[in-house]
């Protein structure tokens, strides 16, 4: 089993690129190559310059490949999808023409993924976690959210030969168990894969451990992330928005939390699965302080258990 840890600037706070308390992208790739990492993600689109050079000699400078890109928007309004189209070419443009990891052996995919995130309703956002309450799609909404996806994951494959990942994500509306389904019943593996986040599955009431076993085939990237528990149980009984809770702690370095990572691994070893994983934790970039301390803990502790 050959698997790659990369980060992601979530760890600092780092998901609405219009927040005025981000952390400089120039230092959030310094702390990663100071935690240990290789690779890195590009966080969400408008936070890292779309200038090849600039952002080339950076990474160079500091041992780091991008491992992914990623949308994280609204996929389903029309008025939005000239927008998400954009997007798709500025990320893969830029993807595309910088240092590139070599493929592993058995990985389905090589990097760079763009990871597609649906992103933006307020109706969800408060219903994250809550499968029993959260609003669902109408077949013809859903029909629309469908055409998007698979628009954006084509242009990405036909004209920059990348990858699309679908990405799960609390507060959005590929989040449940019976969303994830359609997701896969609706989307043909050749367009598009999974991009499986273990905290999102477990803050939304799925096992980890089942839907990583079950979904093998379609998985070709592995977020990790995990869980404090007290924090979880409390906001779960909140009116309380995904990255309000985040702001409060749900996410906690990866081996201080609920999800049992000694088991994750020894599936994936059984699984044979091949390629990378990305620690991710979010939090208020307020508290990016910790970021480094944080990014480190998670990595240790993952190679201290074999990864």
């Amino acid at each position: 089993m050959t698997i790659k840890i990369s980060g992601a600037p979530c760890c600092w706070g780092v998901d609405n690129p219009k927040n005025p308390y981000l952390p400089s992208w120039e230092r959030v790739m310094d702390e990663a190559a100071q935690a240990g990492y290789k690779g890195l993600e590009l966080g969400p689109y408008g936070y890292i310059p779309l200038d090849i050079n600039i952002v080339g000699k950076a990474l160079r400078e500091h041992g780091l490949t991008i491992v992914a890109g990623t949308i994280f928007d609204d996929l389903l309004s029309e008025n939005n999808y000239e927008n998400i189209i954009r997007q798709v070419h500025d990320i893969c443009s830029l993807l595309t023409n910088l240092p590139q990891f070599l493929p592993e052996a058995g990985q389905h995919f090589p990097t760079p993924y763009l990871v597609l995130i649906d992103w933006g309703h307020e109706e969800r956002d408060y219903t994250a976690g809550h499968p029993e309450r959260a609003p669902r799609l109408h077949a013809e909404e859903w029909a629309v959210f469908i055409r998007h996806i698979k628009a954006a994951a084509q242009i990405a494959h036909e004209h920059y030969g990348v990858r699309a990942v679908i990405h799960p994500h609390a507060g959005g509306y590929i989040e449940f168990a019976d969303e994830i389904r359609k997701i896969l019943k609706d989307i043909p593996y050749e367009l598009a894969g999974l991009c499986l986040d273990t905290g999102h599955l477990y803050y939304s009431k799925m096992e980890p451990l089942q839907w990583l076993r079950d979904h093998a085939d379609r998985l070709d990237y592995i977020h990790f992330k995990d869980i404090n528990d007290k924090v979880y149980r409390r906001v779960m009984n909140e009116q309380i928005k995904f990255f309000d809770a985040c702001a409060q702690g749900v996410m906690c370095p990866i081996g201080q939390g609920v999800i049992d990572y000694p088991e994750i691994y020894k599936l994936l070893k059984a699984i044979d699965y091949q390629g990378y994983i990305t620690i991710e934790q979010e939090r208020d970039p307020r508290n990016s302080d910790t970021s480094l301390q944080d990014v480190t803990k998670s990595l240790q502790y993952l190679r201290s258990i074999g990864f």
